[in-house]
């Protein structure tokens, strides 16, 4: 009677086989105790999520009624600016919290705590980027739902139930993609002075180039056209369309640029767009940055 041996794999095959399967439990593992750090320093000065939320509050409250005597049409038929206001507050605070998301990467660099991390024995050193996006996209859903009570008290109303998570989607696709171009500047520039010069000068000119304020007729030609390329007015006009139509569909048209019409689902598609741009274009900087 013969016996077939068959030979055993090398211990290291073996490793390999066992440890293939724990890698991504490693990586979420990672990711969740690096989201927990970020949250347990936002628990130390929770004075920046108070702010953060006072903030847009104020704007919406102030700038709704300094303009509360504006001629009556000029923002549509029976649409004062506090509603036309909110979904520009809602755009503008999700883009200016993820356009800081780099600050921290930033500090971690400057105080030697990210070389920490990059010779720990990480499962994926993305884990490090995918804790700040974690973190400030919770941030901005926060805030959006502080600006929609708000906004529902002053008297805009709410959208529908589709229609708010509509919402949710825009800020999610705004936030992600403007989080990634954050990270890949906190990994590109030299220092927290240049991120900070580039937020300071990015945030405002974006802000007056686009349809928060005051809508695409009002504003002037080349300036219309201006509006059209940003991409906050792609993210602004659906959510507002969405506040003041309730009886919408994704061929709705929510904005006459100066080249056509765009419709919610158009912008939609441009706002995925933009977020696949983003993750791709920031990419290759991160793996040569985080190898």
């Amino acid at each position: 009677m013969s016996t077939t041996i068959t030979p055993s794999k090398p211990a290291s095959e073996q490793k390999i086989a066992i440890a293939q399967p724990n890698l991504l439990g490693e990586f979420l593992q990672e990711t969740l105790a690096m989201t927990r750090r970020l949250f347990i320093q936002l628990q130390r000065r929770p004075s920046t999520l108070v702010a953060g939320i006072v903030q847009p509050l104020m704007w919406l409250i102030l700038f709704g009624a300094l303009f509360q005597n504006a001629p009556q049409g000029l923002f549509g038929n029976q649409v004062n600016y506090g509603q036309f206001l909110g979904a520009g507050v809602i755009v503008f605070t999700a883009f200016g919290g993820a356009l800081n998301a780099g600050l921290p990467v930033m500090f971690d660099r400057e105080f030697g705590f990210l070389n920490r991390l990059l010779v720990a024995p990480l499962a994926s050193r993305f884990s490090i980027v995918m804790a700040s996006a974690i973190f400030i996209t919770t941030l901005s859903l926060i805030q959006t739902a502080a600006i929609i009570a708000m906004s529902a008290f002053l008297g805009s109303g709410l959208p529908s139930a589709i229609g708010l998570a509509l919402v949710a989607l825009i800020v999610l696709l705004l936030v992600v993609a403007v989080t990634a171009l954050s990270l890949g500047l906190a990994f590109a520039l030299p220092g927290h002075i240049e991120l900070l010069a580039v937020i300071f000068v990015t945030n405002l000119p974006l802000l007056f180039a686009s349809t928060a304020l005051v809508p695409l007729s009002f504003m002037p030609t080349w300036l219309q056209v201006v509006a059209t390329l940003n991409p906050l007015s792609y993210a602004i006009e659906p959510i507002r369309y969405l506040y003041l139509h309730p009886d919408w569909n994704f061929d709705s048209v929510i904005m006459h640029a100066p080249f056509g019409n765009v419709t919610l689902g158009g912008a939609l598609l441009i706002l995925v767009g933009l977020c696949a741009i983003a993750l791709i274009s920031v990419q290759p900087l991160m793996k040569r940055r985080l190898a």
